[in-house]
């Protein structure tokens, strides 16, 4: 058992969403005695934003790339790599401005691509990343569940399942920022989603 922890905040210490992420991990660590854990960090090793030079290396032939456009490469690769070996993905996602962090914008757009993740068939699209389980911890100020000003949950489930990753569990710890009764409540709430999560 392989278990791939992301975690996207911008915080090196202290996020919720990390912790949030942290407790999954524990969860499924108990239940899968002697897994594998890699944990990613995307404030410690920031990820490159995918710009001019990074399309320019990806749509270069392999065999035509400059070495800098090599190693721009290999650094996605890598991401990938560490995806396609996991069978559990444990995201950390804070919501930043009703989004997601630029920190985990510059991993999806590293992992998503064309002929290793997914395929274009005649039918359409297909996720190349089936038979995973995903597990996202969503941290937030405020309440957003199943509001209109949730935008995360319905754009992580399209682009997670455009790569195949279609069995996606969302642990919410939300009202962070309303006040101490308010977040021992979100962090309450978030532990009651992973006792169904795992029950």
């Amino acid at each position: 058992m392989n278990i791939l922890q992301i975690n996207a905040s911008a915080r090196t210490e202290g996020a919720n969403s990390t912790r949030i992420a942290n407790d999954i991990v524990a969860h499924l660590q108990a239940r899968h005695t002697g897994a594998k854990l890699i944990r990613r960090d995307l404030a410690v090793t920031p990820h490159p934003t995918l710009d001019a030079a990074g399309l320019a290396a990806l749509f270069t032939p392999a065999e035509q790339r400059t070495a800098e456009q090599t190693a721009r490469v290999a650094l996605d690769d890598a991401l990938i790599a560490e995806l396609q070996a996991a069978d559990i993905i444990v995201l950390g996602v804070p919501m930043y401005n009703f989004g997601i962090s630029a920190q985990l914008k510059n991993w999806i757009d590293a992992v998503v691509r064309n002929g290793v993740t997914f395929r274009y068939t005649e039918s359409g699209p297909e996720g190349l990343l089936k038979g995973k389980k995903a597990y996202v911890a969503l941290a937030r100020g405020g309440i957003y569940r199943n509001t209109g000003n949730d935008s995360q949950v319905p754009y992580l489930k399209t682009v997670l399942g455009f790569v195949g990753l279609t069995d996606v569990q969302f642990i919410y710890a939300e009202g962070l920022n309303m006040g101490p009764e308010a977040a021992a409540q979100g962090f309450a709430e978030a532990e009651a989603d992973m006792a169904r999560a795992f029950a």
